[in-house]
């Protein structure tokens, strides 16, 4: 089957031809066979005149590479071929070779000349091919031929080729690392690449060679960003990571600001009020927050997030991953709940895959649990999964365990007890004990079900149990004395070294609760101590030492013997604790110091053991890299630098035009370049209603905003003549638009006829004019570099009449009607600007968005909801803006009341409390000894035949951060009269009861006070501009959207406005806003819209509801809080009271 089978196969094809196996088949004799003869026939073809055998032998031989079979005794007869014409047999050669170079590199040298032949081929995957062979001859003498072939690669036409130039840079970088000027260079030039193919391995290349060249990323960030939803994945997943490392070097922390303010908000909540210096901490903090600028992303942060997203779909988990870990690092806090449901989909996938991403959800629950809480039971476990995915999945679990939902958890817990995997029944029960120890209300439930699990047959499950049990008893021993001596029995049946140990240290370190048993312990321990374990002599050591201290008349004797058999035991340390302990304990003449102090030694107060998640501390490594996974510094891995204080030069990452391309452009602008005088300003609008521009000339601009009340008068006098001259109030830009040019005399007979129109307006002109004076710092600065010339106050009225909306679709024709003459007479005939009262300069701070009840000269009394504006207006004001077509909800209330009395509940019904019969009701009020606290309005009545004595309330037992404010004890309750008393609650945002103590003169009764969600917050008044910037920043898991079908009743504005309110404590936004308020053109067509915003009572935290109806259709209920648990509960009150 050798020679003759090979020319056989010339004659008639090579189809017959088999694979020779030697040595498999013990009787074929094979075994005595040499090696010379083995691929023969695979050496005859390929020396063979035929390509196509050539062919032939190529393939089986990359088979056999492929099935991981050696052949390597065939690179002499593969390498001559090198020269051969047939691509397709010259491309299997290079694939063979790239495999074999490294191993037989002398004779791969012999072929360099054709190989470098080959990097000049006209087929560009042979000159790919002779690159990577080149790059894998592993032998310094060709470093500069290698460095060469990689310049010329650099510049090759085909990007198939430059992206193997990046794979052979580091391969060339770990043979002589002497070369790295000259490679960086090279990777310079290759990451200005613009071909999506380059950019992922040279990336790569970069990471490899000099990670910390920052300043070649520069200018190649933002073509990276974009090139990366095109990138193949693997270079996806590097350009991720590597952008993660630039952006946190060169951007600031997003989360900075709401960091200090949370530090800020815990110590005000729980500093006491006489602590001065906590005064003083917080007022520093405050000058910290005021002096920090407040933070604007930066664009280039903004759009790596922006064009990383789309990625969170893709395929490939390791993609996925990448995105996540992105997001965790750089992002925001309300935009990094996006990854979540990205990161359940990937637990779908194959375990290997499901045991990195939990690694990673496990860490990132810890610090953002909040994120993961909705998909709680994609993270139960199956009884398919394997032994370390389940215990991965507990810990997620466990940390997600919150006060809401520990009992679905417990119960869950409950079942995996049952398991037959011994292990994951032991991370169970641990994971029982950690949620014991994090949630307080739990801890007697967990330490009753492990209690019960003590008499379970499975002796590892009675001995995890001992030991969880022995940590959770640490806390609170003195209330658990008959679960330390129902444990104490246990010391005959349990085998387990570390839970007798546990069961010792717990009799010993509370020996004092159980005093008859403990020495009983220790008289069975010690019969038994030449057999035990030694961490069990170790413990029987320490109880012996202890009891002698606390008991020594009943243990005198057997703490002796312990010691002597200790003594001579075999295991050093078990001797070194006896001689210790014996001179510690038993007083000699020659004693030392340290005996006097034994008890306290010995007996001394342990703090209770903390259990603690392992992956408390892993987010210091960069989340998806092998280190995190491993938790410890993994050969090559880079980082994670900490944010900078301040941010670095955004400038750097501009990319300079070139000098042709901007005279390019200029010559395409003056070709295409209109006439100063038929220029439309439309263009202009459009980039002001982007920006929000002040409503004053750039000139009053500089002198900075006056105030309503101080200006009235002028601006009066100033629209009136505005008017006359060039027909710019908000009535008559209309008209004007739909005038020509003949019209000029009409215009003055008809504006002279509306001046008092014009004079009435004045109110409402003053409010625009306060509004529009929110302009922003940077809009400042760039007016006073442009400085126009200055503008008299028709002008600049006129301007921003043509801004309101109702003119902003006939811009152009407005614009185009005026001819130039008609212009030009305009500006003769405007006189020069009058002079007005002083302007009153006001700090940039002060800037607010001021609204219509912002008036100086009016400053109604503080009342805990909005005064509507008809309160404080005059009556003659009112008159004449009943002229004026406004809409109806600029004028209406910003908050309406709910009609008909508060909802009260029964505290203490009259037969429970012996004819006593307490209601209480939430107010609504600002509760004025403490803000942060809800106003509880109580009701006593006494209906029993006998006087009520002593009224007051104790506090029970609250929940932690919760406080009360009691108010006045009632001394004396008639019999059939009533009284009403107001006393302030903290409920910590958490619509948890209260439970508080009702005391008289004879009896206390338990009772609780359990606020529905609404009543935690209280209006807060804002403009529609301030709602939907609000709403902008609070969206992702912070948003909460919900479709209803309203009822017939519950369609008119009225009835929902009602309904809301009443459900929760809240404040209407004035829809229409500033817009609509300049123009008296109605609103646009559209389904209604009703907002309503509050602030959490405690933290602050916004709420923010929208209810947006539809003609046809459901509609629509949108809730953004800052507090998801807050958001959820309440889109269930809200959907509950417009729907029934």
């Amino acid at each position: 089957m050798s020679a003759s089978s090979a020319f056989s196969d010339e004659k008639g094809g090579s189809s017959s031809v088999g694979e020779p196996e030697y040595g498999h088949d013990p009787a074929s004799g094979g075994i005595f066979s040499s090696d010379y003869k083995r691929h023969d026939d695979l050496k005859e073809m390929l020396d063979s005149n035929k390509d196509s055998l050539k062919l032939e032998a190529m393939k089986r031989i990359v088979a056999m590479i492929a099935r991981g079979k050696n052949t390597s005794d065939l690179f002499p007869a593969v390498v001559k071929n090198v020269a051969c014409k047939n691509i397709e047999v010259k491309k299997l050669v290079y694939v063979y070779l790239v495999r074999y170079a490294e191993e037989q590199q002398d004779l791969a040298l012999l072929s360099i000349s054709t190989f470098q032949r080959g990097l000049k081929d006209p087929n560009q995957l042979i000159r790919a091919s002779a690159l990577r062979v080149l790059s894998s001859i592993r032998v310094t003498i060709i470093v500069p031929i290698m460095m060469l072939a990689i310049k010329e690669a650099a510049s090759d036409m085909s990007p198939y080729v430059r992206k193997t130039a990046a794979h052979a840079i580091p391969k060339l970088y770990s043979l002589d690392p002497e070369q790295k000027d000259q490679l960086i260079e090279v990777i310079e030039k290759l990451l200005a690449d613009k071909t999506t193919l380059v950019a992922g391995s040279v990336v790569m290349a970069f990471e490899e060679v000099c990670p910390e060249r920052i300043d070649l990323i520069h200018k190649n960030y933002r073509k990276l960003c974009n090139l990366l939803v095109d990138v193949e994945e693997w270079g996806q997943v590097v350009i991720i990571n590597m952008l993660t490392r630039y952006a946190r070097t060169q951007f600031l922390n997003p989360n900075l600001n709401e960091c200090l303010l949370e530090e800020g908000g815990e110590s005000t909540f729980y500093g006491s009020d006489a602590d001065q210096d906590e005064d003083e901490d917080e007022d520093k903090k405050e000058e910290a927050l005021s002096k920090r600028k407040p933070y604007v992303m930066d664009p280039d942060h903004r759009l790596l997030l922006r064009n990383t997203k789309p990625l969170l779909q893709s395929r490939n988990a390791a993609v996925v991953m990448a995105v996540a870990q992105l997001y965790f690092h750089l992002a925001p806090k309300a935009e990094v709940g996006v990854i979540a449901k990205a990161l359940v989909r990937l637990l779908r996938s194959h375990s290997e895959v499901q045991y990195v991403v939990l690694q990673n959800v496990a860490t990132m629950t810890i610090k953002r649990r909040g994120m993961f809480e909705p998909y709680l039971k994609s993270f139960y476990i199956r009884s398919t999964d394997p032994t370390q995915i389940k215990v991965l999945k507990l810990e997620v679990l466990t940390n997600l365990a919150s006060e809401t939902n520990i009992s679905t958890i417990l119960r869950e817990f409950q079942t995996y007890i049952k398991s037959m995997d011994k292990d994951f029944v032991a991370a169970t029960i641990q994971a029982i004990g950690r949620c014991a120890t994090h949630i307080g209300e739990v801890r007697d439930t967990c330490l009753n079900g492990l209690v019960q699990l003590l008499s379970n047959r499975d002796e590892l499950v009675v001995a995890e149990s001992v030991v969880v049990i022995k940590k959770l008893l640490q806390m609170q021993p003195e209330k658990h004395s008959d679960i330390i001596k129902h444990m104490a029995k246990l010391t005959d049946n349990i085998q387990v070294p570390m839970a007798r140990a546990s069961i010792l240290w717990l009799i010993g370190e509370y020996c004092e609760h159980v005093p008859k048993i403990a020495p009983d312990v220790l008289r069975k321990m010690a019969k038994t101590f030449t057999n035990e374990e030694d961490i069990v002599k170790l413990q029987i050591i320490n109880l012996a030492a202890k009891l002698y201290l606390t008991n020594s008349k009943q243990t005198k004797l057997l703490t002796q013997y312990v010691l002597n058999l200790a003594k001579y035991d075999q295991n050093y340390d078990i001797r070194d604790r006896a001689r210790f302990i014996r001179q510690l304990i038993v007083p000699t003449d020659k004693c030392g110091a340290l005996s006097k102090y034994a008890k306290k030694l010995i007996l001394a107060l342990k703090p209770a053991p903390i259990l603690e998640s392992p992956f408390k501390d892993r987010d210091h490594f960069q989340l998806g890299s092998l280190s995190h996974l491993l938790n410890t510094k993994a050969g090559g891995y880079q980082e994670l630098p900490d944010w900078p204080q301040d941010a670095p030069d955004p400038s750097v990452r501009n990319v300079e035009v070139k000098e042709s391309v901007i005279t390019l452009l200029e010559r395409v602008t003056k070709l295409t370049s209109v006439p100063e005088w038929t220029k439309c300003s439309s263009r202009e609008k459009r980039k002001e209603k982007k920006v929000e521009k002040p409503f004053y000339s750039d000139s009053e601009g500089e002198s900075g905003p006056t105030e309503s009340a101080d200006s009235e008068s002028d601006s009066a006098s100033s629209s009136a003549s505005g008017s006359e001259q060039s027909g710019s109030g908000s009535e008559e830009s209309e008209e004007s638009e739909e005038r020509s040019d003949s019209d000029e005399e009409e215009e003055e007979e008809e504006e002279e006829a509306k001046k008092r129109k014009t004079q009435k307006k004045e109110p409402i002109e003053a409010v625009q004019q306060s509004e529009s004076e929110q302009s922003s710092e940077e809009e400042v600065k760039k007016r006073k570099v442009s400085k126009p010339p200055p503008r008299n106050v028709s002008e600049s009225e006129s301007d921003d009449d043509e801004d309101s909306p109702s003119d902003s679709s006939q811009d152009s024709e407005s614009e185009d009607s005026e001819s130039e003459a008609e212009v030009k007479k305009k500006k003769k005939i405007t006189p020069p600007k009058a002079p007005t009262k002083p302007v009153k300069k006001e700090g940039k701070k002060e800037k607010k968005e001021m609204s219509l009840l912002d008036f100086d000269d009016f400053e109604p009394t503080p009342s805990p909801q909005v005064t509507p504006v008809g309160n404080f207006l005059s009556s003659s004001l009112v008159t004449d803006l009943e002229g004026l077509s406004l809409t109806d909800t600029v004028l209406s209330p910003a908050t309406i009341s709910p009609s008909g009395s508060l909802k009260s509940y029964e505290l203490l019904h009259r037969i429970t409390g012996e004819g006593l019969l307490v209601e209480y009701c939430f107010s609504r009020q600002p509760f004025l000894p403490d803000p942060h606290m809800v106003a509880v309005q109580i009701q006593f009545t006494n209906s029993a035949a006998t006087e009520a004595k002593s009224l007051r309330l104790e506090e029970a037992k609250l929940q932690s951060g919760m406080r009360v404010k009691e108010f006045p004890e009632i001394e004396v309750l008639p019999a059939g009269e009533s009284a009403t008393v107001v006393m302030g609650i903290d409920f910590c945002d958490s619509t948890q009861a209260a439970n508080l103590q009702l005391c008289t003169h004879s009896r206390k009764f338990f009772v609780s006070i359990q606020p529905p969600v609404g009543e935690l917050m209280t209006p807060s008044f804002m403009t529609e501009n301030e709602f939907k910037k609000e709403q902008g920043q609070l969206m992702g898991m912070n948003e909460i959207t919900e479709k209803m079908q309203l009822p017939e009743r519950c369609q008119n504005e009225h009835a929902i406005v009602q309904r809301v309110t009443a459900a929760a404590n809240l404040s209407r936004v004035p829809c229409g806003s500033d817009k609509e308020c300049s123009s008296p053109a109605p609103p646009p067509p559209g389904p209604p819209v009703h907002r309503f915003a509050g602030r959490t009572v405690t933290s602050g935290s916004l709420v923010l509801v929208t209810v947006a109806t539809k003609e046809s259709g459901p509609s629509q209920l949108t809730i953004n809080c800052e507090k998801m648990v807050i958001g959820t509960m309440l889109v269930k009150d809200i959907l509950l009271a417009l729907t029934q």
